[in-house]
Order: structure tokens, then sequence, then C-alpha cells
């Protein structure tokens, strides 16, 4: 079994964002906006200010209490849409319960919305034009591409159809050529379809859903799910141990998918400075 090392490959993307920013004659700029003091959230913004920090890129993190009203927080976007400093637009989900996600995501200019949610980006997506595209999907497939795997003419099952990785997920394996099943909560005998699949990516999150029995030998796993155990040990959509032995390649939780999804926003913040300046 081979080991598919997202920590590896995001370094790769890093170094790349890092030589982009060095021949650019405008400093590309992230703005992230974080309402409430959700735990995680706090842990995953910083962790992006850092990485910007580390490449070069220009950060800021706007923080809002959690009893902001919708109609501040698209002030703000429309303000962070009209300055020439900041090229990428990211409103850490998820939102207070009284804010429409909805509308507030609608509200990024598609051009600055780096997370690949603006509805003209999803649309362009479907369409299979260039787009900004979804963070950790974008970084799934270049994960795969980095270790070889042959996505075209390949059968591949995503489990779970959230807006945020399963359906962006199928739309770029389709890219890829691969023949793609969405399988999800109301899926009658999912591992039916999984024992088929050359690929399948886990992202439905329920911990270690995906066991042995399920897949194919030699099919390539990937885990995108991160669930916290009774234990306090972290697991993903996968059981790791139990299909170690019969996959051919497999992510590890944590270190497969989660250091992809900022790499990929810091490419994706790149990308929208160029195509903005």
């Amino acid at each position: 079994m081979q080991l598919l090392d997202g920590k590896k490959v995001a370094e790769k993307i890093l170094q790349e964002v890092q030589n982009d920013i060095a021949t650019m004659e405008v400093k590309p700029g992230l703005a992230v906006i974080l309402i409430g003091d959700d735990p995680a959230s706090q842990v995953y913004v910083n962790r992006k200010h850092k990485t910007c920090q580390k490449v070069g890129m220009y950060s800021e993190v706007i923080r809002k209490n959690a009893n902001v009203t919708q109609e501040e927080v698209l002030v703000l976007i429309e303000d962070l849409n009209q300055r020439k400093d900041i090229h990428g637009i990211l409103v850490q989900l998820p939102l207070p319960k009284h804010l429409d996600e909805e509308v507030i995501l609608r509200a990024v200019d598609e051009n600055k919305d780096v997370d690949g949610f603006h509805l003209i980006n999803t649309g362009k997506l479907f369409r299979g034009q260039d787009a900004l595209t979804p963070c950790t999907p974008t970084g799934v497939i270049r994960l795969l591409k980095e270790y070889d795997i042959n996505m075209q003419g390949a059968n591949a099952v995503v489990i779970g159809r959230s807006n945020i990785v399963g359906k962006p997920m199928a739309h770029l394996l389709l890219g890829q050529n691969a023949t793609v099943t969405i399988c999800h909560s109301k899926t009658k005998d999912i591992e039916k379809f999984c024992q088929k699949a050359d690929i399948v990516v886990a992202a439905v999150g329920i911990a270690q859903l995906v066991k042995a029995s399920w897949i194919k030998p030699g099919a390539c796993i990937v885990d995108v799910g991160i669930n916290r155990l009774n234990d306090g040990k972290l697991v993903g959509d996968v059981d790791f141990e139990d299909c170690k032995t019969k996959a051919g390649y497999l992510t590890p939780v944590p270190g497969g998918v989660g250091p992809l999804t900022i790499a990929v926003l810091l490419q994706n913040t790149v990308k929208a400075c160029k195509k903005i300046t």
C-alpha cells in the first residue's frame, strides 16, 4: 500500500505559490472573515494566516462577534470587494444560525471568491470552464496527479454530496474523464458501489465508515473526513487500519487531504490576483 502524503504535496504547492509571488508586481492579498468563536474555525484561520506570511502573501483576518448582523457582514464584504489590495475573500464557515450563508457567500465578488462557492464559479465548474474551484476537492485532484493515479476512464465513487466537497469533487473528477457515482445517506448498499470503484473519495463525516470489505483490492482511497472519537483521537471516514492491507493507495488522517486545503486556497488567491490585476 502506498501512502498518499498530502503534507508533502501541500509543501510543493506552497513552494510554487512562493515562487509565483516573488515574480509578481502586485502582492496578492487574502482577507478572512471570522464570525463568532468556534474553536476549530479559530485554529483554521490562524493556520491560514501563518501560511500566508510564510509564502510572502498579505493576510488580513477580520474578526466579528457572533451577534453581528447580516447587514454589517454584507457591508464589510462590499468594502473588501472594492479594495485594490485584497484579491481573495474567504468567509470562514460555519456561520452563526441567524446569518444566511447563501446570501453572504453570493455577496463576495466572484473574481475574489477563493473558496469557489459563488454561484458563478460553481456554474463554471459545472460547465467545465476555467474557474476558482473549491479548495479541498481541487487539492484531492492535485494529490492524485502527483501520485500518477490514472483518473481517465476510472470508476470513481464520491461518498457525500455537500456543496463544499462532494458535488465539486464529482465535477472535478468528471473533468478528468472519470466515470463518477455520488453516494449519500439515502443510497442503498453504498458498499456495493464502492466495491467496483478504482477511486473512492469519502467525504461524509461518519467516523471509520468505509471498511476493507467495501473496497476492491488495489483501489485508491482518499479520506476527506475528520472526526474526533470519544477518546480524543482524530480519525477519518475510512477505517485506516482495516483498509491499509487491501487498498493500493490510501490517505492518512491527519496529514492526508487537510494540508492541501490551505495550500490550494493560497494558490487560488494568486490566480485571482493575476486575473484581477
